[in-house]
């Protein structure tokens, strides 16, 4: 016998409708006073929010699971469903309830994503909010950014390596991708970012360029530049599509699309950006380089300051006039507090034109924005002043605005509410019909008094009151005492213990002329604030240019503030290929330190003729790696404009950095730390260039120590041989690697300084000439509290290694070279073969160390080369 269907309610009927048309989201259902969810979302919404799950038709066949909380509380409900990755549709009643006798009309009036949100709970005010999209085709990855809260939208397209870099720069809140390529996305940029599956049709680009025209209202994309972009452009369309399915179709604040052009700025590859510390860290309560250097305080320039980090400049012009702005502002003081005072009075600029144009602004945030325009004037006038010709061209671009700020003054209480519905929106004057009735309603309360004087007098009852509710409007009330006195025309409506309530014609007539003048002074309110934001839509590009310049000066004007509070030098920038830093000092690491302790300022001189490669020496824990990261914090702050912290740094422009530092383990992907290593030093040695920087620290570490010493050496040979000759610190606890500056001339050997005690070492983390002869590894171990027995044992075996040199495994593989060498040269007349011959057999094998030993077989190497070249 067939199972018998369930029986649909006609209110669920209408949310299964609903629910289908967006299967992926967790849909709120507006009923009555409550967003309501049923079935899965009921329980995945109990689960994120901590509500309280229920049953719809309990014990029923119709039984659902039921979770809901009031449509007031949507802002404090709704960020935390987001947070959690949700997607949400937000299905709202769409005509009043008392206006129908069926059930009412709903509909989803947003789609709220992760990367698809204007709510102030949901967003941070510093960090932008992006939605991505990643197109790929053979060869090519498309890459698109949007922020629909601020309006940017960037677009790039390159490898996997240089879209992977982009990605974790902008660190989207949601990717969106095509189905088809969802392994693919997978394999090449992991699965921990929030991912949204597009149909594969809308990754096209016909559609893509008519997407894009028909939204920016142009014939071609040439203006914007990026018409060459092919797989960026595709991106960029579906991005746009995205928007369209997700309700979002006030879209006027996105008025252009930018490349990152990756020819502009500093390449640095993911492993770099995450290793500096650069703005997040793996470490739990971690300080960032962002943390210390973030003294903006707009939320347009905290958001600017991150771009900028993420993507430093190369062209030294463009670094030079932010040094000068720095410079003005640091020494012109007075100047910069001025600035700083006003701009702590303007607000989001980016986010209210957004919310303008996308109609979700509410009449105090228009307040806001008028206020944070009138701020900007005397920024106008002073940067329009100044003695520096960039704050002068900032201060000829920003925009008065006058026109805006006057029309909203005229037409917006200065205390306005949050709600327009809440009245009080319009000011006096600006609606000769809405100031009448005003007047009206007013009035009605020295019109209630009069009447209760009168008709007190008139019946004798000295206890007469005039109230209302909602269930028959205003009444009189007259106490049971005096209810024998009540005229024969009041009509009694209700009957109390010790009262009675009655209405009359001229009360019903009030009430009527009230009523309707309170309903329609809020009709006109809102109509008055309606066409006020349709109309602020002309200055949207006006007010996005003033948040761009605030942005640039807010940055500027922290990185003066940073210079004088934490004494930072203004750095020479020039095309040389030189990089000197004079007592440089880590950034952050100096701010940790505890009160009244000096950080150890080191030196570092590097270039391509004399001293390319510093091969850094010193046990563990001596600053080996504060030192290299330091100097890449250095070279960093300088090209995006900032002074940094030395006492003279001259840098020759930089235009990539490479950092290999400390084993960033990735089992949980099935790789070891020695393959991480290796992953990302090949990255290096397959993209270096003249202009490079390369820090790498303690490589082959992750293997054993032979294979290790033989990685390093060759890794530092390599280096010193390649053409591009690029700038090096590599640091080390292999103190064999001391031996290179032997046969290499562009490698020298520092050593980062150590003050042996009688039973202990003192740190010293000063940087000098010279290797290292040993690493202390003992005495650290002993520093963490290591027992006294295992250190003992240390120790011995450490004298038993000492005295054997340690050489008995590289010595076996060189006789077997030897063997096998003599086996193959035997009988060869080659002049080359018989040399080798010789040096192979005039060498003595027992008393040889490991890096001889290494040396020999490098030696032997390159005579075989030049050979095969000939």
């Amino acid at each position: 016998m067939a199972k018998k269907a369930k029986k649909e309610t006609p209110l669920m009927k209408q949310y299964n409708a609903i629910k289908a048309k967006y299967p992926d989201a967790l849909l709120l259902f507006r009923v009555g006073d409550f967003y309501e969810t049923f079935g899965d979302d009921a329980v995945k919404a109990a689960g994120i929010l901590g509500i309280i799950l229920t049953k719809r038709g309990a014990g029923s066949e119709n039984e659902t699971a039921l979770a809901g909380f009031p449509h007031h509380s949507l802002n404090t409900y709704l960020p935390k469903l987001v947070k959690a990755g949700e997607r949400v549709a937000i299905c709202d009643q769409l005509e009043d309830p008392k206006q129908t006798k069926t059930i009412v009309k709903r509909g989803v009036t947003e789609l709220v994503t992760p990367g698809v949100a204007l709510n102030d709970e949901v967003l941070t005010s510093k960090s932008n909010n992006f939605l991505c999209s990643v197109y790929f085709d053979k060869k090519t990855i498309g890459i698109a950014f949007l922020d629909i809260s601020t309006g940017e939208f960037l677009t790039s397209q390159g490898n996997a390596e240089y879209i992977d870099k982009l990605i974790q720069n902008f660190n989207p809140s949601e990717v969106l991708v095509s189905k088809q390529k969802k392994l693919a996305f997978k394999d090449t940029f992991g699965d921990d970012l929030h991912t949204f599956y597009l149909e594969d049709w809308v990754y096209q680009t016909d559609y893509a360029n008519e997407t894009l025209i028909k939204h920016f209202n142009t014939k071609t994309l040439k203006g914007f530049g990026v018409e060459d972009l092919h797989e960026g452009i595709i991106a960029s369309g579906s991005i746009l599509h995205y928007l369209g399915e997700t309700q979002h179709n006030k879209l006027k604040h996105i008025t252009a699309i930018a490349r990152i052009a990756e020819d502009d700025y500093v390449w640095m590859d993911k492993f770099t950006i995450r290793n500096l510390e650069l703005y997040h860290s793996t470490n739990n309560n971690a300080v960032t380089l962002l943390n210390i250097i973030d003294k903006t305080i707009s939320p347009m320039g905290g958001r600017m300051l991150k771009r900028w980090l993420a993507l430093p400049l190369k062209s030294s012009d463009k670094i030079k006039q932010r040094h000068e702005v720095v410079h003005f502002l640091k020494t012109e003081n007075g100047t910069l507090q001025k600035i700083q005072n006003h701009i702590k009075h303007i607000g989001d600029l980016e986010r209210l034109i957004s919310k303008t144009a996308t109609g979700k602004v509410n009449p105090r945030e228009v307040i806001q924005l008028k206020n944070s325009l009138e701020s900007i004037v005397p920024i106008k006038s002073i940067a329009t002043n100044c003695n520096n010709e960039s704050l002068q061209v900032i201060g000829d671009r920003l925009q008065g605005c006058d026109v805006l700020r006057e029309k909203i003054k005229q037409t917006l209480n200065e205390d306005a509410p949050v709600n327009v519905l809440k009245g009080n929106t319009i000011a006096e004057g600006f609606s000769k019909e809405l100031d009448e009735l005003r007047g009206l309603s007013k009035s009605g309360k020295d019109y209630l008094d009069n009447m209760l004087e009168r008709e007190s007098e008139r019946t004798g009852i000295p206890s007469l009151k005039i109230a209302s509710n909602n269930v028959f409007g205003y009444y009189i009330e007259v106490r049971n005492t005096h209810k024998d006195k009540v005229p024969a025309e009041w009509i009694r409506k209700q009957t109390l213990v010790s009262a009675e309530r009655y209405i009359t014609e001229e009360l019903k007539e009030y009430e009527t002329k009230i009523l309707g003048a309170e309903e329609r002074i809020l009709a006109i309110e809102q109509k008055l604030f309606a066409d006020l934001v349709s109309w602020m839509n002309l200055y949207i590009k006006s007010v996005q240019q003033n948040a761009f310049l605030i942005g640039q000066l807010d940055c500027l004007c922290g990185f003066a503030q940073l210079a004088s509070d934490n004494n930072y030098v203004y750095p020479n920038i020039d095309d040389s290929y030189d990089l000197v830093i004079k007592e440089g000092r880590h950034p952050v690491i100096e701010k940790q330190l505890p009160l009244g302790e000096a950080y150890i300022a080191n030196d570092i001189y590097l270039d391509r003729a004399e001293q390319q490669i510093i091969m850094i020496t010193g046990p563990n824990m001596s600053g080996k790696s504060a030192i290299l990261r330091q100097t890449a914090l250095i070279v960093l702050l300088a090209q995006i404009g900032s002074f940094v912290p030395a006492k003279e740094a001259k840098i020759g422009l930089v235009d990539k950095i490479f950092t290999r530092v400390g084993a960033s383990d990735n089992i949980s992907m099935g790789e070891s730390t020695f393959m991480v290593e290796m992953n990302e030093t090949a990255s290096i040695l397959n993209n270096i260039s003249d202009r490079s920087l390369v820090l790498l620290d303690e490589i082959g570490r992750g293997t054993s120590t032979y294979d290790g010493i033989s990685i390093a050496w060759a890794i530092s040979e390599y280096l010193h041989q390649h053409p591009a000759k690029p700038k090096t610190l590599f640091a080390t606890h292999y103190h064999e690697l001391n031996e290179m500056t032997e046969t290499f001339e562009r490698i020298k050997n520092f050593n980062v300084s150590v003050k042996e005690l009688e039973d202990n070492v003192l740190f010293l983390r000063k940087l000098v000439k010279g290797g290292s002869a040993h690493s202390f590894g003992i005495h650290v171990a002993k520093m963490a509290g290591m027992p006294q027995l295992v250190l003992q044992r240390a120790n011995k075996i450490l004298n038993r290694l000492e005295q054997s040199h340690s050489s008995d495994e590289l010595t076996d593989k060189v006789k077997t070279l030897e063997n096998d060498m003599q086996l193959s040269f035997f009988n060869l007349d080659d002049p080359l073969l018989e040399n080798i011959k010789e040096e192979i057999l005039s060498t003595d094998i027992d008393t040889l160390t490991p890096v001889e030993a290494l040396m020999k077989l490098n030696e032997i190497k390159r005579m075989l080369v030049k050979k095969k070249q000939a």
